[in-house]
């Protein structure tokens, strides 16, 4: 699993599903999943616009 430097988003792919970069990392820490973005405080305060699975800190 890779962890997106730009939008955290995880996911296994070469390129990331959210924002298409291909800047990923495998080095990442905690994990969030959103289900509803929209009544969601954490993704508001993590910026998250997409429903999905999530690393906390990416290096």
């Amino acid at each position: 699993m890779k962890a997106c430097r730009e939008c955290h988003m995880v996911s296994e792919a070469d390129a990331c599903p959210n924002c298409k970069s291909t800047d990923l990392s495998k080095d990442w820490l905690g994990y969030v999943v959103v289900m509803n973005h929209k009544n969601s405080q954490i993704a508001q305060k993590m910026g998250i616009k997409a429903n999905g699975r999530y690393a906390l800190k990416v290096r």
